[in-house]
């Protein structure tokens, strides 16, 4: 049997980890230049600036759905202002087939993936037409046909779920991978640490994307973590890894490009550790104000990676201030009215409560629903939502008391 240790010394020395200090590659600058050295990837016109209108898309639909939450038209919302670039540009850099788990804080994939307005809107909403049936909370998106897997709330659990599907892409055969995104936080749970040995060991094509955006929530990453960041952690299994500037969208684009080679070309797996900044509030739930100062904020604003990527096309002529504000005026107005469109339409029918679990409801299931519904029919100013899932108008309660049914 091989053991681990290759060579032996007689010398009493502990490391610390100091020596495995990685450091930020990093080719655009913040003024729309390539730094002194740096290889810029082949991406062309036509790409780049699809890259370009996914983030700026994002940008806006953040912009236009947090207020909607604040009007009290949404439940909850998360943004992803000020990690465009290493959302889009991390997915531009993967072939369409590729899987993508993400977190919740990557609806930029799914824009450039070419995930409607109205597609996002269904799921916020949770209207008939969204695809998870009202069964989810808001953001937690999901695309069959996009290959993106629907997110889920529980922090972390997508890591191991990342790279077990990776392990099945392997054994297909058809040169693809997965990439999963994750914040420095889930980086701290157990799955993130069980992923990166299971994909090591067996040699799974996965992507491991760590978005360290400076907080979980509230905790910044000096109390999170001793060491240089999440990208030493590799080295403890032996996989390859890079430390990127998450707001350099061709630093992003090209090692995403290159992970992608060597998860699929080799069967190995990849952590890329993208340094960035969360510029909004963890969610809609969430102040931040309390826990870091406004100074930091304008520091970061700064580094706008959207305003550094317009920056470098405006210096190649590849982008106009005349397209930019046209584009940002009609992206405000297809927001606009697409969330009128889906806040309109009505909840998904009541019976998909007990569907899509059993090949056929199941007769304790059907009692319930039952129940249920005459309870609805009974009640339905109490229940409106559910009332119109059933045809109902919503009456006075004394005008639906003749219906005996209830529970």
């Amino acid at each position: 049997m091989t053991m681990t240790t290759t060579r032996e010394t007689s010398e009493l020395a502990f490391l610390a980890g100091d020596e495995y200090s990685i450091p930020t590659y990093r080719v655009l600058s913040q003024d729309g230049r390539l730094v002194e050295g740096a290889e810029a990837p082949e991406l062309e016109r036509d790409k780049a600036r699809r890259i370009y209108q996914a983030m700026l898309a994002t940008r806006v639909m953040d912009e236009r759905m947090m207020a909607a939450q604040r009007q009290g038209r949404l439940s909850f919302y998360m943004q992803c202002t000020g990690e465009e670039a290493a959302v889009v540009g991390a997915t531009a850099a993967l072939d369409d087939a590729d899987m993508i788990m993400a977190q919740y804080r990557e609806q930029g994939a799914l824009v450039y993936r070419g995930f409607s307005f109205d597609e996002f809107m269904n799921q916020l909403f949770g209207n008939e037409l969204d695809y998870g049936k009202g069964r989810q909370m808001p953001v937690h998106y999901g695309s069959r046909k996009l290959h993106y897997m629907t997110i889920s709330s529980p922090l972390g659990t997508q890591i191991p779920q990342a790279t077990g599907y990776a392990y099945g892409q392997k054994l297909a055969g058809e040169g693809l991978c997965t990439l999963v995104f994750f914040g420095e936080g889930a980086a701290s749970e157990g799955d993130f640490h069980a992923a990166l040995n299971m994909a090591a060991v067996h040699e799974a094509p996965v992507i491991f994307f760590c978005r360290n955006n400076g907080y979980a929530i509230s905790t910044p990453t000096v109390e999170q973590f001793a060491a240089d960041g999440v990208a030493p952690r590799a080295l403890g299994y032996r996989m390859h890894v890079i430390r990127i500037d998450g707001n350099d969208i061709l630093a992003v684009y090209r090692a995403t490009e290159e992970a992608r080679r060597i998860a699929v070309e080799h069967n190995k797996p990849v952590l890329i550790e993208a340094m960035t900044y969360r510029l909004a509030a963890h969610s809609s739930s969430d102040d931040p104000s309390g826990y870091r100062s406004k100074k930091e904020e304008e520091a970061w604003r700064e580094k706008d990676p959207i305003l550094r990527m317009k920056r470098w096309l405006a210096e190649r002529d590849w982008w106009t201030d005349d397209e930019e504000q046209a584009l940002q005026e009609e992206l405000r107005r297809e927001v606009l009215e697409t969330m009128k469109r889906a806040e309109k339409r009505p909840p998904p029918a009541l019976g998909t409560l007990v569907t899509d679990v059993y090949a056929d409801v199941t007769p304790a299931l059907q009692r319930q629903l039952d129940a249920l519904e005459a309870h609805i029919r009974r009640y339905p100013d109490a229940y409106p939502k559910g009332a119109s899932s059933l045809d109902l108008a919503v009456k006075d309660g004394a005008d639906a008391s003749t219906d005996q049914g209830g529970v």
